[in-house]
């Protein structure tokens, strides 16, 4: 009788590895191919080669973008390389990235930059947030923008409990944001584990100096975070559900659901266009692709334009794909002034005239 349950328990338990096996495939849609979408006047960056996982614009046409980043078990092209933030102006008629200098006393050498977001105070002081995991921890670093001097002044380094796993950012004031944690636990085996199992434990967190509270949970793996022109929705992307949640911001800084848009395909990093309110997707049509890197089959890249999210029927506009021949795993694409800069996870960038 004893062997009889021992075995009973062994096929259900196996029964179920196997179902959630299936399941993790489906939401990486392992079986995932793009039809290719060209834009004609496209180039790629100069000095771009190990990613730019997310760009920010200002209204002046100055862009940031997050290069270098590093996760375990994640290929990278320049492994031994710190991260950093480089900088484009696209008034510029010959566009080129260069490194922003950083001001003493910041460590450099475990810098490793992810999402980032931007914030222009009364005064037009201009701050930029950026997610780092120096050392595989989690923070939040707050700079301020020296434009004579062309550098980052660190302002302030962010830790908190309740960042145990930070994607990205997105700046409500020159020291309150949302972040979105991609995972509730910090510990590697136990992310594995969490998506793995579909826990959906991921959440949205807001932080100012005076308060930091979970507002927004329930999230297979919540990546990317933007806000709207107006400034009374925050739009969340959930990678591995192919959604993109619209959530109604309160005065109080709490978030409720205003509906959830549903995708067929991996999304991470969102930008908003502040004319139009569109927003622009980074993609990924294979994440198994993006996960497990094959030279020979390298992961491809998807660029949607989303218009009109607050109406019953938005619509979804697929802007550029690529099968990974000219770019490896899109995470950003941001727009200004009919310019389009397309970021990936750790491959090149792109830069097209729309």
């Amino acid at each position: 009788m004893g062997r009889l349950v021992a075995l009973s328990l062994l096929g259900i338990s196996l029964a179920l590895l196997g179902e959630r096996f299936l399941a993790l495939r489906n939401r990486l849609k392992a079986s995932g191919e793009v039809e290719s979408v060209d834009l004609p006047n496209c180039h790629l960056i100069k000095g771009i080669e190990a990613g730019s996982e997310d760009i920010a614009i200002l209204p002046n046409g100055l862009a940031f973008f997050s290069v270098g980043r590093k996760h375990p078990g994640l290929h990278s092209f320049a492994p031994d390389k710190p991260g950093g933030i480089l900088m484009m102006d696209l008034k510029e008629k010959k566009l080129r990235a260069l490194e922003l200098r950083i001001s003493r006393g910041f460590n450099l050498a475990s810098f490793n930059p992810h999402g980032i977001s931007t914030f222009i105070d009364d005064d037009d002081t201009v701050y930029l947030f950026v997610v780092n995991h120096p050392e595989s921890k989690n923070t939040v670093e707050i700079f301020k923008y020296e434009e004579e001097e062309n550098s980052l002044l660190h302002i302030k380094t962010v830790k908190h409990e309740l960042f145990p796993s930070v994607n990205d950012v997105v700046a409500v004031g020159p020291a309150h944001f949302y972040a979105t944690n991609d995972h509730y636990f910090s510990d590697i085996f136990l992310k594995y584990l969490e998506t793995y199992l579909n826990l959906r434990w991921a959440n949205v967190v807001y932080y100012s100096p005076n308060e930091v509270k979970v507002v927004a949970e329930g999230f297979d793996v919540a990546n990317g975070i933007s806000i709207s022109p107006d400034e009374k929705y925050i739009y969340v992307a959930d990678m591995l559900a192919h959604e993109i949640h619209v959530l109604e911001k309160h005065t109080n800084m709490n978030l409720t659901q205003s509906k959830v848009l549903k995708l067929d395909t991996l999304v991470d990093n969102l930008s908003i266009d502040p004319s139009s309110g569109d927003i622009w997707v980074g993609c990924h049509p294979n994440g198994q692709k993006l996960f497990v890197y094959d030279p020979n089959n390298p992961p491809s890249s998807e660029i949607l334009r989303i218009q009109n999210i607050l109406t019953e029927k938005p619509t979804v506009t697929t802007v550029y794909a690529n099968n990974g021949s000219v770019l490896q795993g899109s995470s950003v694409a941001s727009i200004y002034d009919g310019k389009l800069l397309i970021g990936t996870l750790y491959h090149r960038a792109l830069y097209c005239e729309l």
